[in-house]
């Protein structure tokens, strides 16, 4: 009887440690939202961007590319400002994703994603030029209705007011 009972707890923990062994294998298998770093890609894509557009692009330690075509000459803007700016965000391949009523649009840009956040910083009020934002300061893996996962984003901007 004691070897019955003994072979029986064995069977028992043997099931549970074959148990345990899938659920770990699985739980090591390829997960879909897995974090895929789009950098290499994206630092390419926006120098063949700035290449074929003739763009005198600076780029932040962030990874952010900025053209200013002007500063402005008013308030410079922080990265917790409220502002008014008229903007066009557009892909790489010229699609347009969201666009600015003419008289602009006023918001915090708290509530902004990283790189539109950092590049109004480089404005002030009556300034203008481009935002060129890789993935890691946008969406990342994120697909968002007309951006794509991984996607670089641009803007041409237009800082009106700090408010």
């Amino acid at each position: 009887l004691k070897i019955i009972i003994y072979s029986l707890k064995n069977i028992k923990m043997k099931k549970i440690l074959i148990a345990f062994a899938f659920i770990l294998f699985i739980s090591c298998g390829d997960d879909d939202n897995e974090e895929v770093s789009y950098v290499a890609q994206n630092e390419t894509e926006i120098a063949n961007y700035i290449e074929t557009n003739n763009l005198n692009a600076q780029r932040s330690d962030s990874g952010l590319y900025y053209v200013i075509n002007e500063l402005g000459t008013g308030e410079q803007a922080t990265e917790s400002s409220n502002v008014t700016v008229t903007y066009k965000g557009y892909l790489t391949n010229e699609t347009i994703f969201d666009e600015s009523p003419t008289q602009g649009s006023t918001f915090n840009l708290q509530n902004t994603i990283v790189g539109f956040k950092e590049g109004l910083t480089y404005f002030k009020e009556g300034g203008n030029g481009v935002l060129l934002i890789p993935a890691h300061l946008a969406y990342g893996n994120i697909n968002q209705p007309s951006i794509p996962a991984g996607a670089v984003i641009i803007f041409d901007i237009g800082l009106i007011s700090v408010n």
